[in-house]
C-alpha cells in the first residue's frame, strides 16, 4: 500500500480510534458515568424528538387535507396558519384519546373489578358445596374448601391499607419524591416544548442539519445517512398510521357486534381490544383472553360465544382489513414480522414489539437494496417461479 496523503489520513484515524478504544476499556467506569451524564442531559430532547415524531403523523394529515388546497391557491393566511393549527389539532387528538382512557375505560374497569369480585364471592359457597359432594371421602380437601374466605370488603380494606402504607412511605421521603416528580415534569415539559419547536420549524431545521453534516462529513456518507433516515421515517410513520387505524376498526367491530348480540362489557372490551391490537400479532389474542375472562364471570355460555365471535372477526380483520389498511406499509414479509415481534418482546417488552417491526423493516429494505445492487454488479438475474410469486403475495 502506497503511503500517500489519503492512506496516511486513514492510518491516523485508525490509530486514534484504537488509542481511544484502549483508554475507554481501561477506564470503563468513568466512560459509563460520562455516558450517563450525557444521557441525562439529552433525555428531554430525545423525549421531545419521540413526541414530535408521533405528533407529526396527525399533523401532516391535518395540514394536507385541511390546508393543501388553500395553499395551492396562494392563500397567504392559510399558508401562515396551516402548521400551527394542524399542530394544535394533533395535540387535541392526543388529549382526547387520553381523556377517553381516563374517563371511559378507567371507571368502567373499576366497576368491572368490583363486579367480578362480587361474582367470585357469590360463587364461593356453590364451589364449596360442589367440593363437599364430589370429594366427600377426602376430609382434607373438604377442610381446605371450607377454609376459603373471599370477602370483597376485606379485600378492599386490605388494598386500602397497603395503599395507605405506601403513601406513608412516600410521605416519609417527600423531598426525594418531590424532586423526582419535578424532574420528570420538567423533562416532559422541555421535551414537549422542544417537540413543538421542531414541528413548527422542521423544514428549516432539516436544511440546517444538512448544511452541518455536509460541512463535517463526506458527501457520499451524508447522502447514505439521509437515505436511511428517510426510509426509517417513512416506514415508522406508515406503520404507526396503519396500525392505529386497524386497531380502531377492530375495536369498533367488537363494540358493534357485542352490542348487537347483547354481550356484557361491550364498550370496555372494544376499547381494550383497540389498545391491545396496537401490539402486532399477539395484541388481539391478549385482548381476547381479557374479554373472555370478564364475560366468563357473567355468563360462561356467552364467554364461549365471545371466543367464536373473536375467531370470526379475526379472520375478517386478518384477510380483508389488515392487508388493505396496513398492507405492505412496512414492506416486511409475514415470517419476519413474527421474528421481529418475538425478538422485540424478549428484549424490550411491549415497546419492543412496536419498535422492532419498522426497525427490522428498515434493515430488511436496506439489505434488499444492497443485495439487488450486488446482483446487478455481478450481472446475475434471479427470476422467481410462478408458484413462489403467488405464495409471496
Amino acid at each position: 500500500m502506497e503511503l500517500h496523503k489519503g492512506n496516511m489520513k486513514k492510518i491516523m484515524y485508525l490509530i486514534t480510534f484504537a488509542v481511544l478504544l484502549y483508554v475507554g476499556v481501561q477506564n470503563l467506569g468513568i466512560v459509563l458515568d460520562f455516558i450517563g451524564v450525557i444521557w441525562g442531559l439529552s433525555f428531554p430532547f430525545i423525549l421531545g424528538g419521540a413526541i414530535a415524531f408521533v405528533l407529526n403523523v396527525p399533523m401532516k394529515f391535518a395540514e394536507k387535507h385541511l390546508f393543501e388546497r388553500a395553499k395551492k391557491k396562494g392563500n397567504k393566511a392559510a399558508r401562515n396558519l396551516a402548521r400551527p393549527v394542524s399542530l394544535v389539532l394533533a395535540i387535541l387528538l392526543v388529549v382526547v384519546i387520553i381523556l377517553v382512557v381516563v374517563l371511559v375505560v378507567a371507571p368502567e374497569l373499576g366497576n368491572t373489578i368490583v363486579s367480578v369480585a362480587k361474582k367470585i364471592e357469590e360463587s364461593i359457597p356453590k364451589l364449596q358445596d360442589w367440593i363437599e359432594h364430589t370429594f366427600s371421602s377426602n376430609p382434607m380437601i373438604i377442610q381446605w374448601a371450607n377454609s376459603i374466605d373471599f370477602q370483597t370488603e376485606k379485600m378492599l380494606n386490605s388494598a386500602l391499607s397497603v395503599l395507605k402504607s405506601g403513601v406513608d412511605n412516600i410521605l416519609s421521603s417527600t423531598i426525594s419524591v418531590t424532586m423526582g416528580i419535578l424532574s420528570t415534569a420538567m423533562n416532559v415539559g422541555i421535551g414537549f416544548i422542544f417537540a413543538c419547536y421542531v414541528l413548527l420549524q422542521k423544514e428549516r431545521l432539516i436544511v440546517q442539519v444538512k448544511k452541518a453534516l455536509y460541512a463535517m462529513f463526506p458527501k457520499k456518507g451524508v447522502e447514505t445517512a439521509g437515505h436511511v433516515f428517510s426510509l426509517a421515517n417513512r416506514t415508522f410513520a406508515n406503520f404507526i398510521t396503519g396500525q392505529c387505524i386497524e386497531a380502531v376498526i377492530l375495536g369498533s367491530m367488537f363494540f358493534v357486534t357485542m352490542t348487537v348480540f347483547k354481550f356484557p362489557y361491550a364498550l370496555l372490551v372494544g376499547v381494550l381490544i383497540s389498545f391491545t391490537a396496537l401490539i402486532p400479532v399477539f395484541g388481539g389474542i391478549i385482548g381476547c383472553w381479557i374479554g373472555f375472562f370478564l364475560i366468563l364471570m357473567v355468563s360462561p355460555m356467552q364467554a364461549v360465544m365471545f371466543l367464536i365471535l373473536f375467531l370470526v372477526l379475526q379472520q375478517i380483520e386478518g384477510n380483508l382489513i389488515y392487508p388493505h389498511v396496513v398492507g405492505n406499509s412496512v414492506g416486511l414479509p409475514s415470517i419476519w414480522v413474527l421474528v421481529a415481534v418475538t425478538m422485540g418482546g424478549s428484549l424490550m417488552g411491549v415497546v419492543g414489539m412496536l419498535v422492532f417491526i419498522p426497525l427490522v423493516s428498515v434493515i430488511y429494505s436496506l439489505f434488499r437494496e444492497w443485495a439487488c445492487k450486488r446482483l446487478e454488479e455481478k450481472k446475475i438475474q434471479v427470476e422467481p417461479r410462478a408458484a413462489e410469486t403467488e405464495e409471496s403475495r
